[in-house]
């Protein structure tokens, strides 16, 4: 037996936060040494953070990024355990995203990235150059000042593997893993028996599934060790990176790490044996003919054992099962991490949410009160850095801290009902008891005096007062109406939180929280600069469909039971007076049902059709439910790149429709003709359309 113990891990690390980054690395090298592995794996770009962004470009960063490792070198952190490193290397004039690999105080290589990330989330383009010379390692010559600290002149670079006395080791990056030909499959071929994966990888909906059925791919058919390590939490940025680092063998995953957690350390280990993977791949006849004519991979030879003979004191890790979250559950925990770390680094004194009683705004709620109850619980488990953030915004005082989640709630959490004559005693009802099931510290108020001030100062400016469609008024003036209330409780919202802390006596200020989700955002189906504009919005990109589960799910499992009661009421905006004969719904303004919407954006996005294609799909599929689009928010214009002027009438797209309308059911009358292009594409605003952002445009949430 050839047993190997290696660790992976998740960091919690800050872009730019050399400091943190570093105290994080050292104290996952600690655990892992403590734990006896003499192999560890640590995320992409880990010394200066994964959300640099455009200060990679800056030679500070690179010049600190060096820095760091020096500091690591010099001291004993490497003695006796390989470590591979993330960091930008620059060589010549290209910059480079790059693992380092060390080893008893040397640099053993460096491995650039082979393939960038460059699509949704990610720009990497933008900042590294992809390795293209595969078949040599180059001589890197280290920074003057890195090359006397260490005594080492220069070091091998480029695409290539580690071969120990024992075993034979190499890097894989991220993205690497995910091409249609991935290194690690000639590396297999070439005796690689463990691959050590440092990514970024961010949160999504149902992503877990698709990122660990590539570890099992990877091992399944070749066999090997595959580690991977992973950032966790938010490092500055709009993504929240979900950890669930993990050691996988031969196909079956032996250690996972968490998805979603609080902490900024933590270390997973698995003692593994290479026989099983020796034995497993010469079992396999097509792999010892494919490896028999490989193309043959440099590698550095380091003469050195990582591994150890058999000894019964020594237990393997054994195939266990992997842990999924239920998308409620990752939508409460995703989020709610997120919010803890953009809290805790960004000097604020808490939340302050417009809570109106309707599902979107009382599904951030929840959100926030599930922060809560995970800052209290990761303290009863005795992580003291959640301890001493949470009594520094919290303002707590001698020796107390928080020990339970609604107190805490209090102190963090602001929640105000902004009434108008148009809201419903339900919706008040339904804000109150959900804010006291969460502990936030609440307000109600009217914002008619408001309004009726705005009112009469354009009657005094115009000569006209405006008046609701239901009392005769027309398209435009129920807009403008909406619109007066919407951006009201925008304007009160930021000045709440910019001045409640002074009212307290507490410093800081508050971060207000947005309410807007992606079925909205797609259709347009917003005030602009309402509740679509806050510091954050943490269900930006969550469709309906899926708040409603959730919604549905956290009634239970996280103790608010008027959430069910929310959950079944029909979505209504409350801009529009309530008469006998009228109620105003969200559906009927839209023209079409949020599930509809979550069917659109996702053959907009996920599918990439255009209006005719769409049409065609919808053809086949109308009335199956697909899985909601959750992949995206078309409110990060770095993400869903489009125009934000649209002819919104489509007219070339739909005389396609209307022809194959006509071959589908031999109708003579023009599809047009009918009305229903104006029920799925236009607002008065010029936004809307089917399937299209509403991009800049300023129309409430109502009229369509």
């Amino acid at each position: 037996m050839r047993l190997l113990k290696v660790a992976t891990c998740n960091l919690n690390n800050w872009a730019l936060d050399f400091d943190c980054n570093l105290k994080n690395i050292k104290e996952s090298i600690g655990r892992a040494k403590e734990a006896g592995a003499v192999i560890r794996l640590g995320p992409e770009l880990e010394i200066t953070g994964y959300g640099c962004e455009d200060h990679f470009l800056e030679l500070d960063t690179v010049t600190h990024a060096w820095e760091c490792l020096k500091d690591l070198l010099l001291g004993d952190w490497t003695d006796g355990i390989l470590c591979s490193f993330g960091m930008p290397v620059i060589k010549g004039s290209e910059r480079y995203n790059c693992q380092v690999l060390c080893l008893n105080r040397k640099i053993i290589m460096i491995r650039p990235k082979l393939w960038l990330a460059n699509d949704g989330n990610y720009r990497e383009l933008r900042w590294f150059t992809a390795w293209k010379q595969k078949d040599q390692l180059e001589d890197f010559q280290l920074p003057n000042e890195i090359s006397v600290a260490l005594k080492q002149k220069s070091v091998p670079f480029g695409y290539g593997f580690i071969q120990f006395l024992d075993t034979a080791v190499a890097a894989e990056i991220c993205e690497e893993l995910f091409t249609p030909i991935p290194p690690h499959a000639d590396l297999a071929l070439n005796g690689v028996e463990v691959f050590m994966n440092a990514s970024g990888s961010h949160h999504q909906l149902r992503k877990l599934d698709y990122r660990i059925r590539a570890f099992i791919s990877a091992t399944h058919s070749r066999g090997g060790v595959y580690m991977y390590s992973n950032h966790q939490g938010c490092d500055g940025g709009r993504l929240y990176f979900d950890g669930c680092s993990c050691v996988v063998v031969n196909g079956d995953m032996i250690a996972q790490g968490s998805q979603f957690s609080l902490k900024d350390v933590e270390v997973v280990v698995a003692q593994v044996d290479l026989d099983a993977v020796a034995g497993f791949r010469g079992s396999i006849s097509s792999f010892q003919e494919q490896a028999s004519c490989k193309t043959k991979i440099p590698s550095v030879a380091v003469p050195y054992n990582l591994c150890q003979p058999f000894n019964l004191k020594m237990s393997l890790s054994s195939p266990l099962k992997i842990n999924y979250h239920s998308p409620e559950e990752e939508i409460a925990f995703g989020p709610g991490c997120w919010l803890w770390d953009y809290l805790r680094r960004s000097g604020a004194s808490g939340f302050l949410l417009p809570l109106s009683g309707g599902a979107d705004s009382s599904s951030v709620a929840a959100i926030v009160g599930c922060m809560c109850q995970l800052v209290v619980k990761e303290i009863s488990n005795g992580d003291e850095q959640v301890k001493a953030d949470a009594i520094r915004i919290g303002h707590y005082a001698n020796g107390e801290f928080p020990t339970d989640s609604r107190e805490f709630a209090k102190r963090i959490f602001y929640t105000v009902f902004m009434g108008s004559e148009n809201s419903s005693q339900e919706t008040r009802m339904l804000a109150k008891k959900l804010a006291d099931e969460i502990g936030s510290w609440r307000l109600d108020v009217s914002i008619d005096t408001v309004v009726s001030a705005f009112l009469s100062l354009f009657q005094t400016l115009t000569g006209k007062r405006p008046c609701y469609k239901v009392d005769g008024g027309s398209n435009v003036e129920n807009l403008g109406l909406q619109n007066i209330q919407a951006r009201i409780r925008m304007v009160l919202a930021f000045m709440l939180a910019s001045l409640l802390p002074w009212v307290h006596n507490k410093p800081g200020f508050y971060l207000v929280l947005g309410s807007s989700n992606v079925d909205e955002g797609l259709r347009g189906y917003l005030t602009k600069y309402d509740c679509s504009s806050a510091d954050i919005n943490p269900i930006g990109s969550i469709s309906k469909q899926d708040l409603r589960t959730f919604l549905r799910w956290a009634a239970t499992h996280l103790g608010y039971s008027s959430l069910a009661e929310i959950e079944a009421a029909p979505p209504t905006a409350e801009l529009e007076p309530i008469r006998s004969n009228y109620s105003q719904l969200d559906e009927v303004d839209m023209g079409m049902t949020y599930e509809e919407l979550s069917v659109y954006g996702r053959l907009r996005k996920v599918f990439h059709c255009g209006p005719v294609t769409m049409f065609k799909n919808l053809c086949y599929r109308w009335g199956a439910r697909l899985t909601p689009s959750e992949s995206y928010s078309p409110d990060d214009n770095r993400f869903d790149l489009r125009q934000f002027l649209y002819n919104a009438r489509w007219p070339y797209q739909f005389r396609k429709i209307d022809e194959l309308v006509k071959e589908l059911d031999g109708e003579k009358v023009p599809f047009s003709e009918s009305g229903d292009h104006e029920k799925m594409g236009t607002t008065l605003d010029g936004g809307g359309g089917m399937g299209v952002i509403a991009a800049g445009s300023g129309n409430p949430k109502s009229g369509h």
